[in-house]
């Protein structure tokens, strides 16, 4: 909407300008001079429509967004600033194949039989189509996840050390500030949600609020990798909490799922297809939410970013820096209720399938 109406006002602007160029002393200007003005005319709304369709090509603001929240085999940092990544490839034919993702940068982004495609998310395919192979790469996400691992295992290893060297003395600084969010996970979500046995499930708890927290907050950083607004991995640790729910459920579980409680024999074949749907839909629900709510934040604050770059003016810049600030303190805050969030669900499903009460609420 904005092009367009900086087109006609240019347009016009232009019209009018050459309307009024016409020699005053001319009380009826000839054929030809009407030509030349028609002429002038289109040569300049010409011109203009040129410049706007070049600086149209010059910033495509979707193109942006879905470049800085899909996944690469490379990992840009900022404009011109890019780390290659390892290829990892493996065929029949081949074997293993190891190479570095900067390969591809070339005309035609091909590199020993391969073709690197762009697009929503980027893949490697052999240039023949008969060959078949299987792509182990290090991606900027893969990257990330490793990256935030390696933080986890640093950090809960020197908390661990301080704890087992000082066993008598209250912890202070970055385990002090630790230990209160550890206790509210266990004492506050884990223990009242799981119940008695919670201890069991206390350290995948606390790993997948961690782990989600991390990659949250990492994703807020310039140049990170969008790892938890991949559906790929929502899903995963969705599986890996509906693994565990259903692996430890008892008795009183599984027959909920096939003769619900205070429901009539003649409903049980509506029941027990709508029971059945429902296990999948809480890690399906658990999967989305993360997702959703993660790559929303991304794309508003990219869009924000993306408008300085389309309007081209001093005075709207500040005023969406400003508000883009804002909205980054608030995407913030959104990483540490999403992790909470998902650990608080995963905590209410584990429980209601380990409760050992016929009459046990199964998170309906």
């Amino acid at each position: 909407m904005y092009i367009y109406i900086k087109r006609f006002f240019a347009v016009a602007l232009v019209a009018t300008t050459c309307l009024f160029s016409v020699p005053a002393s001319a009380d009826e200007p000839t054929q030809h001079e009407h030509e030349k003005v028609t002429e002038s005319i289109n040569e300049e709304e010409h011109k203009i429509e040129h410049k706007l369709e070049e600086s149209e090509a010059k910033f495509d603001i979707g193109s942006m967004i879905m470049h800085h929240i899909a996944d690469s085999h490379e990992w840009e940092i900022t404009h011109g600033v890019v780390i290659p990544l390892p290829v990892i490839l493996y065929s029949a034919d081949r074997g293993l194949e190891v190479f570095s993702s900067s390969n591809f940068h070339n005309e035609h982004h091909e590199y020993n039989g391969y073709h690197l495609v762009h697009g929503d998310s980027e893949q490697i395919v052999p240039v023949d189509e008969s060959r078949k192979i299987y792509d182990f790469s290090i991606t900027k996400n893969v990257a990330s996840m490793l990256i935030s691992a390696v933080i986890l295992i640093l950090v809960f290893t020197s908390i661990a050390r301080f704890y087992k060297n000082n066993k008598n003395k209250a912890p202070k600084g970055f385990q002090s500030a630790m230990e209160v969010i550890i206790l509210f996970i266990r004492d506050e979500v884990v223990k009242p949600n799981v119940g008695p046995k919670y201890e069991k499930y206390l350290p995948y708890l606390l790993t997948l609020f961690f782990f989600i927290l991390i990659n949250n907050i990492m994703g807020l950083l310039p140049g990170s990798a969008n790892l938890t607004g991949n559906i790929a991995v929502t899903m995963t640790l969705a599986v890996l909490t509906f693994i565990i729910v259903h692996l430890n459920a008892n008795g009183h579980y599984y027959k909920h799922l096939v003769k619900p409680t205070g429901v009539p024999v003649p409903l049980l074949l509506i029941m027990i297809p709508v029971e059945i749907v429902g296990v999948f839909m809480k890690p399906f629900s658990l999967m989305v939410r993360l997702f959703a709510n993660i790559t929303a934040g991304h794309i508003i604050l990219l869009s924000l970013f993306g408008l300085i770059f389309i309007f081209q003016s001093f005075v709207i810049a500040p005023v969406i820096s400003l508000f883009a600030l804002f909205l980054n303190f608030i995407e913030i805050m959104v990483a540490f209720i999403q992790a909470f969030i998902f650990t608080l669900l995963s905590s209410m499903y584990i429980g209601s399938a380990i409760e050992e009460h016929s009459h046990a609420d199964h998170g309906h």
